[in-house]
This record gives structure tokens, C-alpha cells and sequence, in this order.
């Protein structure tokens, strides 16, 4: 199958959060004999940050941010098998959402992947400049980055044919244990870019918890806070590109996942970083979200706190054996049962017929 996706990028996870969940499928999904195409704007200066090559398993199309150029890439992606439309492109994309599905055929079928469902549904329903909410029934299919069961009510609600939470993974490939670096040594660490809907839960469980721990070290990694107050025992280290991560993972006792307000408060959504972190074997402190549960088991493969007290008092009685043996369990879990290659498959039967998604959205409505 020739698959067509459009996102946000592959070559660079700057400002691009979705960049390792894009990699992780898409090359999974090569590896089964697909062949991929993915679109991706010149914007945001992306490609000035590029942290890998374009790979043997895709060919990337980098098309000026313009209508002009965004059009050409849409008349590029003509007479592929399967379409892909992934949500927060960055630009143009109202015109994508409504311009793909032109591209439908008889041998042509259309997908919205939805990297952020909370973030979208909640546009769908408060915006008044937005297109995809009429535009969700003529789609083919919606996959979604997660969400669970309050997602898929939501896009059943809006007419989807069918609406499948495909859930972030490992690739073992690109995530993996390594010797700790000195540069990221830090009694925890915590990675991800400033935004509007995670600065508050930062605060609280990264930053008051360094507050309350003033003799440990704290380590932060991502874009956009050098302008943060932040107590003196928290080290910022701005942008950590990729190849950096299985380090920044493996070299401090401890590493703190946060997830963003609207995928707390929906629940079903682990970020991506949960999964690169329990891949290289580190000892992952999350935020309590609905459905970790689900994913790893609580206590043994991964702490769970619910405020940055609570981060605090478990990181006080961590001890290194502790963290190692929840590093350990943490990635036997993980390469066991949720790996790109387990989310492939799923992807792939769902896309051998639309008809063995469409009962999970008949379940749901009824």
C-alpha cells in the first residue's frame, strides 16, 4: 500500500512533538511492506532544526508554507492507496482538511489521524472558524494519537465511520538503554517544550517539587523556558535533540513525565516520552491520568503521583536499587506489548477493511 500522510514533520522534533509517534509508525508500518510518502511544511523553522536525515524507509516531501505549495503537494499524493490528514500541520491546515478529501477514489481512501484529539474536539466545538467538524463523516476512518473511550464518543457524536485510538509505543530502534552521560545527571529530569496547557502542571509537579527538594538536583529539557523563574537546584537545558534523549532518559535516578491539561483531563492518552523513557530503561515518574493502568502497572513499573508533594515524597525515598528494578520492569512491559510494531499491526487490520473498525463506533453510539 502507497500511504500519503501529511503532518507536521519527520525530519525534526523542534516544536514538534508529534515527530517520535510519526517515526515510530511510519517506519513500523514500512517495515511490513508499505511504502510511505510524508508532507511536511517548510514552517517554524523546522528544517533549519532537523535532528535526522530523511530515512531508506520514506520519501519526505518538504512543500513551501503556501497555498501554492501546499496544493502541489495535495496534487503530488494523487493515486495513493490510503490519504492521511494529521492533525496540527501547523498551516493550511483548515485548507488540507477540506482539499484531501478531493483526493478519494475508487482505489483512494481518506484517514484524519488525530495527534491531539482533545485539543481538536474542543476546536471543533468552540471555534467559529472551524471546517472539520462537518467534515468528519466524509472521511474513510479517524485514528487518534489516544483518548480512549471519551474520544471516540466524541467523533461518533460528530458522524465518523469509525474512530480507533492508536496509542503512542516504543521503537526499540531509536529508544533504548545506554551508559549514563555526566552532562544529564540529576536526581530528576523532566523533557518537554513550553505550552500554554502544560506550564501550569510544570509548575506544579516539576518545579514545586524542586522547591521542596532544594537539595537534589533537578534537570528540565525542552523549548521555550529560558525566561521561567525557576529555584537555583534546576539546571535548563533548552532544546535536547533526539539523539540525545536515550541519555537524558538513562542518566538521571529518576525521569517525570507531565502530561498537557487536556490530555489529563481526558484520560487514555500516555505521552510519547512515557514510552521513550520505560524504552531506555529509566525510572519513570507520570502524573496520575486516567488508564495508566493500563500501560504499566503502578508501583512496580512505574510511579505514579498525583501533585508535586507527591513527586517530591517519592523521590525523597527512592533509593537507586528501586529505581533500577522499576527501569527494569518498566521496559520488559513495554517491549512486550507496546511497541510500534504491536501498533502497526493494528493499524494494518484495520486498513485491510474499514468494516472490522466499524463495530468499536457502533459499540460506542449504542
Amino acid at each position: 500500500m502507497h500511504i500519503a500522510f501529511f503532518g507536521s514533520s519527520l525530519v525534526s522534533a523542534y516544536w514538534n512533538g508529534a515527530a517520535t509517534y510519526y517515526r515510530g509508525m511510519l517506519s513500523a508500518l514500512a517495515r511490513r511492506g508499505h511504502t510511505i510518502t510524508f508532507y511536511e511544511p517548510d514552517a517554524f523553522d523546522r528544517q533549519k532544526h532537523r535532528d535526522m536525515d530523511p530515512p531508506d524507509w520514506a520519501r519526505v516531501v518538504v512543500w513551501p508554507a503556501t497555498q501554492e505549495g501546499c496544493e502541489k503537494a495535495l496534487e503530488d499524493a494523487k493515486g495513493a492507496d490510503l490519504v492521511v490528514k494529521a492533525s496540527g500541520v501547523g498551516v493550511f491546515d483548515a485548507f488540507l482538511e477540506q482539499n484531501v478529501l478531493r483526493l478519494k477514489a475508487p482505489g483512494t481512501r481518506v484517514v484524519l489521524w488525530d495527534v491531539d484529539a482533545p485539543a481538536t474536539l474542543e476546536n471543533i466545538h468552540t471555534s467559529p472558524d472551524d471546517v472539520l467538524g462537518p467534515l468528519v463523516p466524509d472521511f474513510d476512518m479517524v485514528l487518534t494519537y489516544g483518548g480512549g473511550d471519551p474520544v471516540v464518543h466524541a467523533y461518533t457524536r460528530l458522524g465518523a465511520k469509525a474512530c480507533v485510538p492508536i496509542y503512542n509505543a516504543l521503537d526499540p530502534t531509536t529508544h533504548f538503554p545506554v551508559e549514563p552521560d555526566p552532562a544529564f545527571a540529576a536526581d530528576l529530569a523532566f523533557l518537554g517544550n513550553r505550552l500554554p496547557d502544560r506550564e501550569a502542571r510544570v509548575e506544579e509537579f516539576f518545579l514545586k517539587a524542586a522547591e521542596l527538594l532544594p537539595e537534589q538536583r533537578f534537570l528540565m529539557g525542552g523549548s521555550g523556558w529560558d525566561d521561567k523563574p525557576m529555584p537555583a537546584n534546576v539546571r535548563n537545558l533548552g532544546h535536547v535533540y533526539t539523539h540525545q534523549h536515550n541519555a537524558f532518559n538513562c542518566s538521571p535516578k529518576a525521569v517525570l513525565n507531565i502530561t498537557r491539561d487536556s490530555m489529563a483531563k481526558t484520560g487514555f492518552s500516555p505521552p510519547t516520552r512515557v514510552f521513550e523513557a520505560c524504552g531506555a530503561g529509566a525510572c519513570l515518574v507520570t502524573d496520575a491520568w486516567e488508564g495508566i493502568d493500563q500501560f504499566l502497572e503502578p508501583g512496580r513499573e512505574v510511579l505514579v503521583a498525583h501533585d508535586g508533594a507527591d513527586v517530591a515524597r517519592q523521590l525523597a525515598s527512592l533509593s537507586e536499587k528501586e529505581s533500577a528494578a522499576i527501569g527494569k520492569a518498566g521496559l520488559k512491559r513495554v517491549l512486550a506489548e507496546h511497541t510500534y510494531d504491536h501498533r502497526a499491526a493494528e493499524v494494518e487490520a484495520l486498513l485491510e477493511g474499514s468494516d472490522r473498525a466499524a463495530p468499536v463506533a457502533e459499540e460506542v453510539a449504542s
